[in-house]
């Protein structure tokens, strides 16, 4: 026989289960947007390639990040939330890094440029201000010369400190003959090189065990192409034919030729971030970010003006 009291307590748990259950609601509700999973989106670059990308944020310009040798997307971790206060920001994997596609022939700029290109068309904004990290800064190059009428501006990092370097056919061979050899252990070496003696070394164990797990036939392809634009000069060529501002947020590792920029980028500026190194996006994020938003906003007034 079921007692009154048993009833009683039956009757107070399901009470004390509603109220729980309303709580958590009102919990839910409360918490930021920032805070609920994105889920990658897949496009196609122009090669049938599947290329991953992630949105986040709204607002206009959209930002545009594109990471560089042998990265992926997690390389922007300090900056998406951030930056997703106030703008779309779109981050990309390169085909063959992170979660895009491995089935290409050739991994080329112009192949590079045409990922970045696929997702701007997807994502669908005519306001783009394209962010490329180290070789993406010829990749974003590209892309600006190729779609102009949707690209507002670039932000180089770390990158582009001579469009005119001048490297031999013999210096390029020379870089890349060790990781033809031993691919993971000369990466390795490569990469530390780009390091200050005073980097996080947690972050930069990451960054080294990161990239030098990249796929040996990708990242050589994705390095001779990059070495070889300069061999050829293709990147002076490149920035030739780019007609919109270029801002970008360097470290003090290498000197910047503003010379050499300046006779082929018809809008060039720099801010340089003291103490930077090559990956000053993670091991600098605070001092990065707030040299980004600065040239953010330079390259939106000398697209203002352009126009």
């Amino acid at each position: 026989m079921i007692r009154k009291t048993q009833i009683k307590g039956a009757r107070r748990w399901k009470q004390l289960c509603a109220a729980s259950l309303g709580f958590l609601l009102m919990l839910t509700l409360a918490l930021p947007a920032a805070a609920s999973t994105q889920l990658p989106k897949v496009t196609y670059s122009q090669d049938k390639t599947p290329i991953s990308y992630e949105v986040y944020g709204a607002g206009e310009p959209t930002l545009v990040f594109v990471h560089g040798w042998s990265g992926d997307s997690r390389y922007w971790q300090n900056q998406v939330n951030e930056f997703a206060k106030k703008y779309r920001v779109v981050v990309l994997d390169l085909a063959g890094h992170g979660h895009s596609g491995m089935t290409r022939r050739c991994y080329s700029i112009l192949a590079f440029a045409d990922d970045v290109a696929a997702v701007i068309d997807a994502v669908g904004s005519t306001t783009n201000i394209l962010i490329g990290h180290s070789m993406a800064g010829e990749i974003v190059g590209l892309t600006a010369h190729m779609m102009p009428d949707k690209v507002l501006g670039i932000v180089g990092v770390d990158t582009l400190e001579n469009v005119e370097y001048p490297l031999s056919r013999q210096e390029a061979e020379a870089m890349l003959a060790p990781m033809l050899d031993n691919f993971q252990e000369e990466s390795r070496e490569f990469v530390s090189t780009m390091f200050r003696p005073d980097t996080n070394s947690e972050i930069k164990e990451w960054v080294l065990d990161d990239m030098s797990a990249a796929p040996p036939a990708v990242a050589m392809q994705a390095m001779e192409g990059y070495l070889f634009e300069y061999v050829r000069g293709g990147v002076a060529q490149i920035f030739d034919g780019v007609h919109v501002p270029v801002v970008c947020v360097n470290g003090d590792l290498w000197p910047i030729d503003y010379e050499a920029n300046h006779r082929h980028i018809a809008s060039f500026e720099a801010i340089v971030v003291p103490g930077g190194d090559h990956f000053l996006m993670l091991n600098k994020p605070n001092a990065f970010n707030k040299a980004l938003e600065e040239a953010i906003h330079k390259v939106m007034r000398k697209a203002a003006d352009i126009q």
